[in-house]
């Protein structure tokens, strides 16, 4: 089994004893119940591991580790960002989650004007709070030294504007024209995909995602869910860059 990967602050990421404390600490000695011996990964996730193994694990918070090797990780080509329409219920965060394993280096909260859910005042903070939690402790799952950005929600004028600077952009959409299993997709730079919501992209969305460059493409015979679509897209567009090799 893969060794446990933890949160911690750059300035533990150094070779030579450290301790981690605080909840990642908690959760490595209460949770986890790690012991002397056992290997971990600490990282900030934001590309850099320090890898070591437990030298002791005492209270309930205290993790002593011995950091042998510090790795810095490249930030992967081309960079994927998916535009998720705001799902019901839960499902944003099945699809936060889903997609972090994936692989996605960024994941941005859409409020398509079909999407039920609406994120407004409190709970905005809230549920971006729990998207972003939920890409933290699915990176930490994955065994990931970069997590996934969760950007600030976005209105449709913010998408347009986001897909026109990408090196190749996309709607998936029941209806397009072409598969995105054919695209011609770039070695590098910045491939931006929209996820629209259960009722669908709108045609005036379409028109104006058009007129940014990101013609409509679908992803197969069948209609998936908008918690899983982009989950489904990314594993097609990781596998065919070259990112899964």
């Amino acid at each position: 089994m893969t060794a446990p990967v933890f949160l911690a602050d750059r300035a533990l990421l150094r070779t030579g004893t450290v301790v981690l404390g605080g909840p990642e600490g908690r959760h490595a000695v209460s949770v986890r119940r790690l012991r002397p011996g056992e290997e971990v990964v600490l990282t900030d996730g934001e590309g850099v591991g320090a890898y070591g193994s437990v030298i002791a694990a005492e209270g309930k918070d205290r993790l002593e580790v011995e950091v042998t090797e510090v790795r810095e990780e490249p930030a992967p080509r081309p960079r994927l960002t998916v535009v998720q329409a705001l799902p019901k219920g839960d499902r944003g965060e099945l699809a936060v989650e889903t997609m972090t394993e994936t692989g996605v280096d960024a994941i941005v909260p859409w409020a398509a004007s079909r999407a039920v859910t609406r994120w407004k005042g409190e709970r905005a903070a809230k549920s971006l709070a729990k998207w972003r939690a939920t890409a933290r402790e699915a990176g930490k799952q994955a065994r990931r030294l970069r997590f996934p950005e969760v950007g600030d929600l976005a209105a449709t004028k913010d998408v347009a504007s986001l897909l026109a600077d990408a090196d190749f952009a996309g709607v998936l959409h029941e209806e397009g024209a072409a598969p995105l299993a054919t695209a011609v997709l770039p070695e590098a730079g910045h491939i931006v995909l929209v996820v629209g919501p259960e009722g669908g992209v709108s045609p005036e969305e379409l028109e104006l995602f058009a007129g940014a460059g990101a013609g409509a493409l679908r992803l197969g015979p069948s209609v998936l869910r908008t918690s899983t679509a982009g989950t489904a897209a990314a594993a097609v567009l990781l596998a065919r860059t070259g990112r899964w090799s």
